[in-house]
């Protein structure tokens, strides 16, 4: 069975309805940049810098984390009983001012960096991973458009006016059923008079159902294909989406597949078309850096309220054949102890990289990869041994660490494999070594 994108947004539409009569305000978003007048064209000036990053505004943002992560902590279990998207969650996140944290300063948002982004990624990842998630993607898209406008002015004007008035979730659709990496797109851009039509499929696209805009990856049906990127409205004719993900965790994340059957996009609207390996290697290996981080941050979340709920079970849970507290005794407080470290050793290493890409350090943004991948291998051992500590309890659906054990082991779907990043780290030392 599928559904329509139209459908979809009417039910997202009934939503902020629903939060509108219950009291829910939205504050503003970033303002507008207003469309400029015609004018006499002046002499070229040196490009202005870029306004400084509104720490108050963060801050204000962040501050709200707090109350955020209670919100959606407690709607989590329902979502992934059900499988239903978390809308009232999202709106929460829109209404704290984090789904627009990362908007550039030139646009009139507050300009959040990297280390910022992983500070509210791993916080929501305590409250819902689901959220946590989608909220990444979003926010990826606003850092990468402040990095090299890569969006037409009018195309993200409108983005920036429908984020005052709602959550405006954003994403980027690459990846295709039994696609490779390295291969061209399936989806074909053919083009017409009035634009561009696509036609293909995605997989795993994240928020899927209530994506305003799609960021689809596609090829041209030229002689020599192009490859390039294409903004699709998330009510376009022409497009459905198929509700194939039935994960065993992070299911509220409406991870489904998008069709596109003739999907029109403007032709100003096609981005970056280019003949395949031509890319910026460079912005390319920031935005995979910034993603690294911003999942691995998501994960050690999940990972931090596996061992909240944990403290309290052996805080509260005395056996029949003890009188104190599973928490009195050293087994327990040593196995404890190594959840901890882990999860140490994990935060030190994501929130110790994200500055240092910040301030654009070479070294920090090649270290990414194998950061993630270390982070996410300490997240879900954290998890694993919190189950095992608590035996029969732990994997209860009346409790919630199952669920953070669902949800950490399907984190790995947005992560490279395995093979490749130790690959790449790998070639990296061996080149080193090869130096004289």
């Amino acid at each position: 069975m599928t559904t329509t994108a139209a459908d979809d947004r009417s039910r997202n539409d009934r939503h902020r309805t629903e939060s509108s009569d219950s009291g829910h305000t939205t504050p503003p978003g970033p303002p507008v940049p207003p469309a400029s007048p015609a004018r006499p064209k002046a002499p070229a000036r040196a490009a202005a810098p870029e306004p400084a990053p509104d720490r108050s505004a963060i801050e204000a943002a962040l501050a709200g984390l707090p109350r955020v992560v209670d919100l959606l902590a407690a709607r989590a279990e329902e979502h992934d009983r059900d499988a239903t998207f978390p809308y009232q969650g999202i709106e929460a996140v829109h209404e704290a001012g984090l789904l627009t944290l990362t908007v550039a300063p030139r646009y009139g948002g507050p300009g959040g960096t990297l280390a910022d982004t992983v500070r509210v990624l791993a916080q929501l990842g305590r409250g819902d991973a689901s959220v946590a998630v989608v909220t990444a993607f979003t926010l990826l898209q606003h850092a990468e458009q402040g990095r090299r406008a890569g969006w037409p002015t009018a195309g993200y004007r409108r983005l920036l006016t429908e984020s005052r008035r709602g959550p405006a979730l954003v994403n980027t659709l690459r990846v295709e059923p039994g696609g490779r990496p390295d291969a061209l797109p399936g989806t074909v851009a053919r083009r017409d008079d009035a634009g561009w039509v696509l036609t293909g499929r995605k997989t795993y696209c994240t928020g899927a159902e209530a994506l305003a805009w799609m960021a689809v990856t596609a090829r041209t049906d030229e002689p020599e294909p192009r490859v390039g990127t294409f903004l699709v409205r998330g009510e376009s004719e022409g497009l459905e989406i198929d509700p194939t993900w039935d994960q065993l965790g992070l299911r509220a994340s409406a991870s489904h597949d998008v069709v596109l059957d003739g999907v029109r996009v403007p032709a100003e609207l096609a981005l970056g078309l280019r003949t395949p390996g031509r890319e910026d290697g460079a912005e390319a290996e920031l935005a995979r850096a910034w993603q690294d981080l911003a999942l691995g941050a998501v994960a050690i979340g999940v990972a931090r309220a596996a061992e909240g709920w944990l403290v309290r079970f052996l805080n509260q849970r005395t056996p029949a054949n003890l009188t104190e507290p599973l928490g009195t005794l050293p087994r327990y407080r040593c196995a404890l102890g190594e959840i901890e470290a882990q999860l140490i050793g994990a935060e030190e290493l994501v929130h110790g990289l994200a500055p240092r890409v910040d301030r654009g350090e070479p070294d920090a943004v090649a270290r990414t990869g194998a950061a993630q991948l270390l982070a996410t291998r300490a997240a879900t051992a954290a998890v694993q041994q919190a189950v095992t500590l608590t035996g029969n309890p732990g994997l209860s659906r009346r409790h919630p660490l199952e669920r953070y054990l669902r949800d950490v082991l399907s984190s790995r779907v947005h992560l490279a494999p395995e093979e490749a990043v130790l690959d790449a780290a790998g070639r990296a030392a061996l080149e080193r070594g090869a130096r004289p």
